[in-house]
């Protein structure tokens, strides 16, 4: 290549470059004022819309909350107390039946048996202790008269008391046997509900069979055992001596819907140093089934009211500072403020410092809040004609 087509093709270089740099200066210093007024406009006093709640001095309801597991007030494994075949079964599986319904019927037969040579028994020797007490009376007599001596009077008398006394085991020998009879039918020790029989029909059972014939579960009233913590006893202590019979609801695993209202029955009379808490009893009359066995659900525990100033917990942002709400002033500007906050329930949190009664704080459209950031107060009523 020559001298001067090198130095022609540097120049076209040269000039794409410039023509690059004049492009792009034509460019910012077109772009630059439309961005400065955009800045103007998001700086200048633009209005942002919000939702409000007022803080509002009211009763605020202590809870403890805990998980806890339902728990029959009563559960009887149903055995039978003597051996023999099983003839009927008098429930159905699932069934609720009442304290001293029928459930099963033992073979009554051999027991019958029994009673009845326990009976005949009984009978032979009651015959021969009148014949006695007859021969005793004679010998009184005849011993008056000294027609016999006093050591036969005293041998008839031993031989009395001797009779008299099989006659007592005799009883006890005729209640035993009477006794093992009744036990053939099986009885309802509780109400409750049944679960599924282990035993059908035409099987042997034994008074040892350690698994029973069904599985007997009061449910109505139903108890709920749960736990707290051992920081939280002493609030707990001063709860129940204030009132005995806290109030207490059950709800199910997602918190959505109650089950149940009840009382506290019970404290345990100590803590599990394995896991530092004291378990608890509630009892719940559950005349609806609500509750089942060995449910798992959620507990909450009224310690009482008191006194507060309450905001919704949506209200309340999480800084590096601490605490703090956006406020709304009666010039429809917001206005941040520290709050010290205090126990919390059901969407609502105490305001310990920070705020007083009727203050309007923003719940909904906090984000890019700022001190002096003018604000529109939206309405329900304003949603639903927007909406429409």
């Amino acid at each position: 290549m020559s001298v001067a087509e090198n130095s022609r093709s540097r120049r076209a270089r040269l000039l794409l470059v410039v023509a690059g740099l004049a492009l792009v200066a034509g460019l910012a210093w077109w772009l630059w004022p439309q961005a400065e007024a955009g800045s103007g406009e998001a700086g200048s006093g633009k209005t942002v819309p919000v939702r409000i709640a007022l803080a509002s001095a009211e009763p605020l309801v202590l809870r403890m909350k805990a998980v806890g597991t339902v728990t029959p007030l009563h559960s009887v494994v149903v055995r039978s107390r003597v051996d023999g075949e099983l003839m009927r079964l008098h429930f159905q599986e699932g069934q609720q039946v009442n304290a001293g319904d029928l459930l099963a019927q033992i073979d009554p037969r051999p027991y019958q048996v029994k009673l009845a040579h326990a009976q005949g028994t009984q009978q032979q020797n009651l015959a021969e202790l009148e014949n006695a007490e007859r021969q005793l009376q004679r010998y009184r007599e005849l011993q008056r008269q000294n027609y016999v001596s006093a050591q036969e009077l005293s041998d008839q008398q031993s031989k009395v008391r001797q009779l008299q006394g099989r006659r007592l085991s005799d009883q006890a020998s005729v209640d035993e046997a009477r006794l093992q009879l009744q036990y053939t039918r099986i009885i309802a020790p509780v109400s409750g509900r049944v679960g599924l029989r282990r035993l059908d029909v035409g099987n042997l059972v034994h008074a040892s069979d350690t698994e029973g014939l069904v599985t007997l579960a009061q449910t109505a009233p139903i108890s709920v055992l749960f736990t707290v913590p051992e920081p939280e006893l002493p609030a707990l202590l001063d709860a129940v001596q204030a009132q005995p019979a806290l109030a207490v609801e059950s709800w199910d695993r997602e918190e959505r819907r109650q089950l149940a209202s009840g009382t506290l029955s019970s404290v345990d009379n100590r803590i599990d140093t394995a896991t530092g808490t004291l378990k608890l009893r509630a009892q719940f009359d559950n005349a609806d089934q609500a509750l089942f066995p060995n449910q798992f659900v959620n507990v909450r525990l009224q310690l009482g009211e008191h006194p507060a100033l309450l905001i919704p917990d949506a209200a309340v942002q999480f800084g590096s500072q601490g605490n703090y709400v956006h406020i709304v002033d009666k010039d429809n500007k917001a206005q941040r403020r520290s709050v010290l906050l205090g126990p919390a329930d059901d969407g609502r949190v105490a305001v310990r410092s920070g705020l007083v009664a009727g203050d309007k704080v923003v719940i909904e459209g906090i984000d890019g809040l700022e001190d002096g950031t003018a604000v529109e107060i939206i309405t329900e009523e304003a949603s639903t004609r927007a909406g429409a």
